[in-house]
């Protein structure tokens, strides 16, 4: 295992931007995992974790933390009967392909979130009435007071969010399935892709949903930000999508920055026109801060 220094984060988030990690690492057991977080406590390091970089907004002057992506056997995917045992940095797409293989149902709404089982028990992903709450068993958690199994109950799962704290990593998982005809599951896949697609910005470099949607309000944030005229507005090389309004897109050149002041001025507007907060779920990583929901950062736009 190699601790590399100054490695250039943008290569490892789906939006394409973000500077350079003051040290990444890509641990492919769990010792090596333990071992780089215990030298990340030693050297008084923050910890944070790259899965696929699909809900991530990375700061563009970089991360002055360890940066952990894992791989080898922390990133594997196998079907133990029931259950599917999985590494952290496992992508949900593998995971939904070995439970199909098997005729393993649950995971279908999986075909929607291209991440990791980690970020995915750490964001309790969900799409299409899904969510991972919805299937883990229990997870292992690595973090700087130790490594332990955390049941469903104990891992804190809420609306696209649960207890894993900063620092913490999500080793591994075990999810439970139920038997389904593997039929079923490729018609309800092509189907949840088939929407997908016709709704998001599927073929742009985007991080995926940018706002949760609200609590107790009729409509979604992205119908919110649509009713805010935000469709196609633009902030240097971002763009908020054309297609569906809580997405952003890196319509070429983009920085964090750009993304930064976009994420900004929906906040304002959906305050202004509906009084609605809009809590992002887009995760931060690096010295990134949104300003009070009814103020903009300072730039130029259009």
């Amino acid at each position: 295992m190699t601790i590399e220094s100054g490695v250039e984060l943008a290569r490892f988030t789906t939006l394409g931007t973000g500077g350079p990690a003051r040290a990444f690492v890509r641990p492919e057991s769990l010792d090596e995992l333990q071992s780089a977080l215990r030298w990340a406590a030693q050297e008084g390091l923050d910890v944070a974790v790259v899965g696929l970089g699909s809900n991530l907004l990375v700061a563009d002057e970089g991360v002055d933390a360890l940066v952990v992506k894992l791989a080898g056997e922390v990133a594997g995917a196998a079907v133990d009967g029931r259950v599917l045992r999985a590494g952290g940095g496992a992508p949900l797409a593998v995971c939904l392909h070995r439970a199909r293989a098997a005729a393993l149902g649950g995971l279908e709404f999986a075909c929607a979130i291209p991440g990791t089982v980690g970020g995915g028990v750490r964001m309790n992903g969900g799409a299409y009435g899904g969510d991972m709450a919805g299937v883990v068993q229990r997870a292992l958690v690595v973090g700087p007071e130790g490594t332990e199994w955390r049941t469903r109950d104990e891992l804190g799962f809420a609306y696209r969010r649960s207890g894993i704290r900063t620092g913490e990593v999500v080793a591994a998982a075990e999810l439970a399935l139920a038997p389904r005809p593997v039929d079923e599951i490729r018609a309800t896949v092509g189907e949840m892709q088939a929407r997908r697609k016709a709704a998001q910005p599927t073929n742009k470099r985007t991080f995926g949903s940018v706002f949760a949607n609200p609590d107790g309000h009729d409509l979604t944030a992205g119908k919110i930000l649509e009713a805010c005229g935000l469709r196609g507005y633009t902030v240097g090389g971002a763009q908020i999508s054309p297609r569906h309004a809580n997405f952003i897109e890196n319509a070429g050149g983009a920085t964090s920055a750009d993304a930064l002041a976009l994420m900004a001025e929906a906040r304002r507007r959906a305050r202004e026109q509906f009084g609605v907060e809009l809590r992002r779920e887009v995760q931060f990583l690096g010295p990134l801060e949104l300003p009070p929901a009814g103020e903009v950062l300072s730039t130029s736009a259009g």
